[in-house]
């Protein structure tokens, strides 16, 4: 039986999705992050050295990573499904935008995310002004213009095809859901076509179950 360890708002949501796109049987051991640091809890470092999600565990297998979980998924259980065939155009766009998505897409996302925290942390009173201007700083000078060329790259692609990979919806839907939304949740200028393709995987039967097992889900907030 594959276990899925899900650590509530995380990137193991996506797990979920693509186990019920497949409607393969698992089961899900829950995992809280602190409510102070947001740090997942010690007891993931159980499971793989590192204590954090998304992790999988299959017949004796530990998987990390989000993309080599999506990898072990479709190899052992796909039949196929979620992904384009072999050595078409849409394979190698498929292998492009499942690793975009934890790699180039994630990385300004997250610097917005810790440099728009950073200024409301504890600290002496007199220091305040000093991080805030630094936070200031650092994303008027590169993390909004990085977060904004990705957005602008993301919407552009949407316009040659329905989803990510091509005409048809595949698991690299899956792995580009986080970024997009939170991409979409962070920027000021208006994106029809990812906002449409949010809309369009939020009404799969599949993500809505995932939801439903995966408890509320508020993503880089």
């Amino acid at each position: 039986m594959i276990t899925v360890h899900h650590l509530n708002n995380s990137r193991s949501q996506r797990v979920l999705w693509l186990l019920e796109e497949l409607q393969v049987p698992y089961e899900v051991r829950r995992y809280q992050r602190d409510s102070k640091t947001m740090l997942a809890p010690p007891e993931l470092k159980a499971i793989h050295p590192l204590g954090k999600s998304p992790i999988l565990t299959d017949s004796g297998q530990v998987i990390a990573e989000s993309g080599a979980i999506i990898e072990y998924l479709l190899e052992k259980y796909g039949e196929g499904r979620l992904r384009p065939a072999k050595g078409t155009p849409e394979a190698l766009r498929f292998t492009y935008w499942l690793h975009y998505a934890e790699g180039s897409a994630m990385t300004p996302l997250l610097l917005s995310l810790i440099f728009t925290r950073m200024p409301k942390q504890p600290m002496p009173f007199f220091m305040k002004p000093l991080i805030q201007g630094i936070s200031d700083k650092v994303m008027s000078a590169f993390v909004r213009p990085q977060v904004k060329l990705h957005m602008d790259y993301m919407e552009s692609e949407l316009t040659k095809f329905s989803w990510f990979a091509g005409p048809e919806f595949s698991a690299a839907d899956i792995q580009m859901s986080f970024p997009v939304e939170g991409a979409l949740t962070r920027g000021s200028q208006s994106y029809p076509r990812m906002a449409d393709f949010l809309k369009r995987i939020q009404s799969r039967p599949a993500y809505q179950k995932a939801m439903e097992v995966g408890g509320p889900f508020e993503l880089i907030s």
